[in-house]
């Protein structure tokens, strides 16, 4: 990884303003926290905001800290508050991204203009959730809001977050994600901090039901995902857009799309990070994204020529080719940049699939090839939403390629780079009404090694309509598009393009509820599609992301160690069936400056046998501690789902002590009926 550098003197001296309260219309109080240049009262400054149910007294503490110093330090107010019914914030929170949410924003935003260390010019950002809420509030266009920084989320509720993938269940994160939720949720407000209510308002998100009893109640695209999700209206959105995606992050699509959708002005930066901030996110290279935003709010906050809209567009890492591992701390590769987006720099190239070959002209024959269901294929490939440092990349692809129906090109004379959406254009016959098809794109090394370079999957059922899906004509020809992730990647000469093709991609996509049998035509009309760059003489002079720097860190006190995380994958020859678990990396219990004790553990696993749908099972357990001093709360939340054929049965736990008493035991069981997946 890159060296980071720890900067202590700023241009202007931050202060900090802690336990503040944002009164809306309605009563309810939300906590927030300011960081302001020690002047601002006497030279106002503009703001940045971000707006996050992640308890800033204690969750998001140490990074808010970074944060907010920088833009406190480079004449901006920072502000971090907590949603309605999180952390130190009055009220419920019943869902995720909810229309109430975003009003409330819409009252803070309004709070923000109207102090007088504010200039009235208001800039919002964050990283996932507080990513996606920038985008939705941006949509509504208050008029306080100059321009916003959406990291690592989505335009598409449905199409892109932790739920549905192609219009299908992902059960690695769907459950994972309600699981964590819940206990989080479960979490007390600081009595410190919100007085004698503390009690009160405990109790009362005690009794919140998991989310996930939304989520599987809307399987298609229907208005629950609509709403906030902007890209069914880009125009919606009237103010500068900045973009910051990974390609090893499980958001990655939007910021492509945004490029393309929006008409303001725009940029993405686009690096090889998992799911955490550039300067800490694995692989490298780290980049100094807290530099990189400040020119961003410059220009559009302040109103400074600087050149930010004069450079690419897009600016992304092209990535080279690696041993295949389950972690990695650097990928190698270089920055590419787009003036525009689509840019005429990138020409589709087409390789039409032979008799198990990919090549670029037909070989004058055409016939069917037969794939059926393995359910363990997918076990190798990592997680949807990787951080790159628990083991969670996609391991050698060798045994996924060879239980599916792969093509495979002769070796390359020259590279080949790409920078887009990879396509397989496929034409197919299935034996099942529901049924799926997964496309995964490798790179096939010169010592054999198969490196996953992108992935995409598709439910049949959906391939006319994501708000009406339909039966598979059984037997009859379909011709479907499967559309796999964003990607940067550089095939190096002398290694070989393999496209596979499976019925099954388990645990990134519920299996259907029955085995299926996928046939493939091959020859003309099936056909892998590259969005092919090449390289730019640009390039080579193109302004390069600023070096990583941050202020020092908050001073955290380690009281008993985390798990290093991991990733273990069991085989039971005999059963046939595989178990896979993951153990995400946690900080252990932690101590703040504030007296406030934080602690919060995550393991999930996943089991299939082969031959058998019906044995998928995903069990979660998010295990929490908070308090302060002798005060200490332990919550332990477990979310199991399985399914049967016509429906899918989620059960959820909630356990909480405080000290030796017992404060909560909840149980729901839910039973949802397979709608078409």
């Amino acid at each position: 990884m890159s060296e980071v550098t720890t900067l202590t003197e700023f241009p202007r001296t931050p202060e900090v303003r802690s336990g503040l309260f944002i009164t809306l219309r309605d009563g309810t109080r939300l906590a927030a926290r300011v960081w302001l240049p020690d002047d601002a009262e006497a030279n106002p400054v503009p703001a940045v905001l971000e707006y996050l149910p992640y308890r800033l007294n204690d969750g998001t503490a140490a990074g808010d800290h970074q944060q907010m110093t920088w833009f406190a330090g480079h004449g901006y107010a920072g502000i971090r508050v907590d949603i309605r019914g999180t952390g130190e914030s009055e009220g419920i929170c019943p869902d995720e991204y909810t229309p109430q949410e975003q009003a409330d924003c819409l009252e803070v935003i309004e709070w923000i203009a109207s102090q007088p260390w504010c200039t009235g010019a208001v800039g919002m950002m964050g990283y996932s959730w507080s990513g996606f809420n920038c985008l939705q509030v941006a949509a509504l266009q208050p008029p306080a809001l100059k321009a916003i920084a959406s990291c690592y989320a989505s335009d598409d509720r449905y199409a892109d977050d932790v739920h549905y993938r192609g219009g299908l269940v992902i059960p690695m994160d769907m459950v994972h994600w309600s699981t964590c939720m819940l206990g989080w949720q479960a979490r007390p407000p600081d009595p410190e901090v919100v007085g004698e209510r503390w009690r009160e308002m405990w109790l009362e998100r005690l009794d919140q039901p998991p989310w996930i009893e939304h989520w599987l109640a809307h399987q298609q695209r229907d208005a629950y995902w609509q709403q906030g999700s902007v890209s069914d209206d880009y125009s919606k959105i009237t103010c500068p857009v900045m973009c910051v995606a990974g390609w090893t992050d499980g958001y990655t699509d939007a910021a492509l799309r945004l490029m393309e959708g929006l008409s303001v002005p725009r940029r993405a930066l686009i690096g090889p990070w998992g799911h955490n901030d550039p300067v800490h996110g694995a692989p490298g290279p780290a980049v100094g994204i807290l530099s990189e935003l400040v020119r961003w709010w410059d220009r559009w906050l302040k109103d400074t020529e600087n050149g930010v809209d004069e450079e690419p567009m897009v600016v992304a890492w092209m990535q080279e080719s690696v041993p295949p591992a389950a972690t990695l701390e650097d990928r190698p590769g270089r920055w590419v940049g787009e003036q525009e987006w689509p840019t005429e720099h990138i020409q589709p190239r087409t390789l039409l699939l032979g008799d198990r070959t990919l090549t670029i002209a037909a070989e004058g024959r055409e016939g069917w090839l037969t794939v059926g269901s393995v359910q363990t294929v997918g076990v190798d490939g990592g997680a949807w939403c990787a951080d790159a440092r628990s083991a969670d990349l996609p391991l050698d692809q060798r045994g996924d390629d060879a239980r599916s129906l792969s093509f495979t090109s002769a070796p390359l004379v020259d590279a080949v780079e790409i920078l887009g959406l990879p396509e397989a254009r496929l034409t197919l016959r299935v034996d099942r009404p529901v049924a799926m098809v997964s496309a995964r794109l490798c790179e096939v090394r010169p010592d054999g090694s198969s490196l996953l370079v992108s992935r995409g999957q598709l439910n049949l059922c959906q391939r006319e309509s994501r708000v009406k899906p339909s039966n598979v004509p059984v037997g009859e020809e379909l011709e479907v598009t499967v559309t796999m992730d964003s990607i940067a990647h550089r095939f190096h000469a002398g290694s070989r393009i393999r496209l596979s093709v499976s019925p099954c991609y388990w645990p990134l996509a519920w299996p259907s509820p029955r085995e299926a049998t996928l046939e493939l035509l091959y020859g003309t009309g099936a056909a892998l599609v590259l969005p092919v760059r090449a390289p730019a003489a640009a390039d080579e002079g193109m302004r390069m992301p600023d070096p990583p720097a941050e202020p020092a860190p908050l001073e955290v006190e380690t009281v008993r160690a985390g798990s290093p995380g991991g990733r273990t994958i069991t085989h039971d020859l005999g059963a046939r069936s595989t178990r896979l678990e993951f153990d995400w990396a946690m900080g252990g219990l932690q101590k703040l400056p504030n007296g406030m004790l934080y602690e919060d553990t995550s393991v999930a696993r996943y089991w299939i046998t082969d031959g058998d749908p019906l044995s998928a099972r995903v069990l979660v357990e998010n295990t929490a501690a908070s308090g302060r001093g002798d005060w200490k709360v332990d919550i332990r939340a477990v979310g199991e789902m399985t399914s049967t054929a016509t429906h899918f049965v989620v059960t959820s736990t909630l356990d909480v002590y405080e000290g030796n008493t017992r404060i909560a035991a909840r149980t729901w069981t839910h039973e949802f009926p397979r709608d078409h997946c």
